[in-house]
Formats: structure tokens, sequence, C-alpha cells
């Protein structure tokens, strides 16, 4: 898929998975497991689907999933499973690390800048060593101290060495990044948080990082048991799904393993998925 001047394509970087009373907060099971089945442990299966986006000048990746600096205990908690490294996925297309100009990072959660960094003569360095590393600053401050409810999610050695090196940048508030991409902030799931949209004024698409992590979130009331505020996330999905549903905007869901992204619509019942594409058309 062509956007202005980037190629977009998804780089699906495996799976994991979470508690599915977790990832839809208030909404019965009954509910929510006809599309997101759990398993005996109550945990659902999630994607952690990147994005790459490439042009004569530019190569950007945004997000970095879990990486693979688990130990064999979190492997099972978490149910990881892995196809290759972010660098096989990047090599089975002819690019190789150092190639990787840029990388967004929607926020510093485990699951999405995991791999960021990666161990070399047994010291954390940056995964894409010629990459200038992209977060907003407020999400950075929390990060570095976050409270008892969420430090879990944010490990320091996934992003604590992109400081040590300096290779991350901050924004504060909504950017333009360049002439084709936006990076938007939302404050519902943790603190700045930046979705990443990609538009030519023809073509739109929004990569929604966890604001709408499964296509079942485009539902207003699922919204994770995780997310610190709860109101403003439904506040946020509110704007963002009334501009897709009136725009057209094609919606890439970063977790949802059946969907790679959708159109939305509103009815008399709320939103709900027009289209769904298992890859960008």
């Amino acid at each position: 898929m062509k956007v202005g001047k980037y190629k977009l394509e998804i780089l699906e970087a495996g799976s994991f998975a979470l508690d599915g009373g977790a990832m839809f907060g208030i909404i019965p099971r009954p509910l929510w497991e006809k599309q997101n089945p759990a398993d005996e442990k109550n945990r659902i299966k999630l994607s952690t689907r990147c994005l790459l986006l490439t042009s004569e000048d530019r190569k950007v990746l945004v997000d970095t999933g879990m990486g693979d600096k688990w130990d064999e205990k979190s492997y099972n908690i978490y149910d990881i499973h892995m196809p290759g490294s972010l660098t096989d996925l990047l090599g089975q297309r002819g690019i190789k690390s150092e190639d990787i100009t840029d990388v967004i990072l929607t926020h510093l959660h485990f699951d999405h800048t995991g791999g960021s960094t990666r161990y070399v003569d047994g010291k954390l360095v940056p995964s894409f060593p010629n990459a200038t590393y992209y977060v907003q600053k407020k999400n950075l401050d929390w990060a570095l101290s976050p409270s008892d409810r969420d430090k879990g999610s944010y490990i320091k050695d996934n992003f604590v060495p992109l400081l040590e090196h300096g290779v991350l940048k901050f924004f504060d508030g909504n950017q333009a990044f360049d002439e084709n991409i936006e990076l938007i902030e939302m404050n519902g799931h943790t603190f700045g948080q930046q979705l990443v949209k990609i538009s030519d004024g023809e073509n739109t698409f929004v990569y929604c990082g966890d604001l709408i992590p499964l296509a079942s979130h485009t539902h207003l009331p699922y919204i994770m048991g995780y997310d610190l505020q709860p109101l403003v996330t439904l506040e946020e999905k509110k704007n963002l799904l009334t501009r897709a549903s009136e725009e057209n905007w094609k919606l890439i869901f970063e977790h949802d393993p059946y969907s790679a992204c959708a159109t939305v619509t509103l009815t008399d019942k709320g939103f709900k998925i027009k289209e769904r594409y298992d890859t960008l058309l």
C-alpha cells in the first residue's frame, strides 16, 4: 500500500497473551469471548503488529513489539511466540537493522518497545543503531517514574539505553512528523501515548496503538482495565472514531490477531466495523 511517499507494510512480530478480563474492563466475558476466545487461564491471544514505512529517504518503524529479552518464566506467563526477531523480519524484505532511520514508539510499555534494545557483548544497545527514536516527553517522564499500579508495564531495559546512547527524541503533544505522518497525543491508556496517522489526502491510515488495540474495542464501552484514565479513553475513542467514520479512515489494530485493519461506521447502536482487512489494502 502506498500513501504519499511511503510504502506501508505490516510486520507480524509474533503473539503473546493477556488476561481477557483485564483487556475488556467492565465488559462481561460472555460478550467479549465471542470475538476473542480465552484459554484455560483466561488469557486471550494478542498480536504484536508493527508497521514499516519506506520512502526514498526514510525507513520508519512504528513500535518494536515484545523483543526477545525474556526469561523462560515470562515466556510462559505471557505465552510469547515469535517468528524471529524484527531484524529477521526486516531481512526478509532486504532491509538491515542499520537501514532503519526512524523508530516511532507509541509509548514505552514492554509490548510496544521491547524490541528497541538488544544485547551485544553483554551490553544493552539500540537495536537500530542509525535510527532516531521518538516518544512523547510526557510518556518518558511517566515511564521513568510510574505509579505502583502500572510500573510492571515499563521495563527500563527497553528504553533507558536509548537515553544513554542519545538516540531518543521527545515530542510534546500533537506533532507533524513530515508531510505524510502526523503524531496524535492520547492520555487515557497512559500519559503521552501517540497514535500514528499516515495520510496523503486520498488515503488515511491510523495506527491505533492501545487506544483501540483490538477490533472489539471499537465498541465504546470496551475499555481496558489497564487504562489509567478510562473516561479520557472514552472521549478519545469517540473523537477518533467519529472522524474515521466520516472520512473513511482505515484503523490499524496493533494487537488484533484476526484483523489487521478496518473501516468503521456509525449506526444507531454505536460505532461498528464496516469492513475488515487482513492486510493493508
